[in-house]
């Protein structure tokens, strides 16, 4: 993995609840840009969207995120941002990866100060970028062989680059970018110049032909990565939502961990307290 491009998946969306598909988007999209030789994926951020959205049935923010963290429980790469959730209203997709750019910018520079310093280069010794310095502690605490050789899993070795931030998405959120006045022009082009998208394929869509018929993404086609999912996954939240309001198993669709924390807050029930609401807080 050396000299490779460190890269940072982002995913915005509802997450309501979070499903297996919404963790097998990451493991798809880090195997194609690593099988492309040129990227190393080092991070992968879950955001979930603001409780303002007002979409339906949307349950309370602090739920959708306590549910990704539990769904996160065992991956060792990926983690839930409660950024976007926590402001103050709905935030466009394209000023959450400025956020998330900015915060990279920031750890870069933190870590170069510490690499100055002695003291913290004892504390973080043989790194010079950390995208998160709570989880390479955590990382390095479970693998101690790591310390002081630069070789934690899935983190760059002994690189000061910083990372590149891509937007994570399935091909149906590609196909919104034609929906009329949804998104600006100006924000599409955003974000695949400067950031990128990394596009898992999903049945029923043909991401190609949503590039090709739209000027602004076949301009910039060159950073936009289709990934194939060779086992189509078509777990709809939607329909979880819909399972779970008529009494029936939604196991093995979600995370053992999340269907517990639904059924001990009682979401999504026909009797939920959330049911039908939209900006519930």
């Amino acid at each position: 993995m050396k000299n490779r491009i460190p890269v940072v998946l982002l995913a915005c969306g509802s997450f309501n609840p979070i499903t297996h598909m919404h963790l097998r988007l990451f493991e798809v999209a880090r195997d194609h840009l690593h099988q492309t030789g040129m990227y190393q994926v080092v991070e992968g951020i879950i955001s979930p969207v603001n409780d303002s959205y007002g979409k339906k049935d949307l349950v309370a923010s602090h739920h959708r995120v306590a549910m990704a963290r539990l769904a996160l429980q065992t991956s060792d790469w990926i983690r839930v941002d409660p950024w976007e959730s926590e402001q103050a209203q709905w935030t466009e997709t394209v000023k959450v990866l400025r956020h998330h750019h900015s915060e990279l910018l920031k750890s870069s520079a933190q870590m170069e100060d510490s690499r100055k310093t002695p003291s913290a280069s004892a504390v973080f010794p043989g790194f010079l970028f950390v995208a998160n310095v709570q989880i390479l502690t955590s990382r390095r605490q479970q693998n101690p062989a790591a310390t002081d050789s630069c070789n934690l899993p899935g983190i760059h070795p002994c690189s000061a680059v910083l990372p590149e931030l891509k937007l994570l998405c399935g091909a149906d959120v590609l196909k919104t970018f034609h929906t009329p006045n949804l998104w600006k022009d100006e924000h599409i082009q955003e974000i695949v110049e400067k950031f990128g998208l990394v596009c898992v394929s999903r049945g029923g869509h043909d991401p190609k032909g949503y590039i090709l018929d739209s000027p602004i993404l076949r301009q910039f086609q060159h950073n936009i990565h289709l990934a194939r999912e060779p086992i189509q996954n078509e777990i709809s939240a939607t329909y979880v939502r819909k399972a779970l309001g008529q009494g029936q198993s939604v196991k093995y669709l979600l995370p053992d961990a999340v269907i517990a924390y639904i059924r001990d807050h009682g979401l999504y029930s026909s009797d939920s307290p959330w049911k039908g609401k939209g900006n519930a807080s």
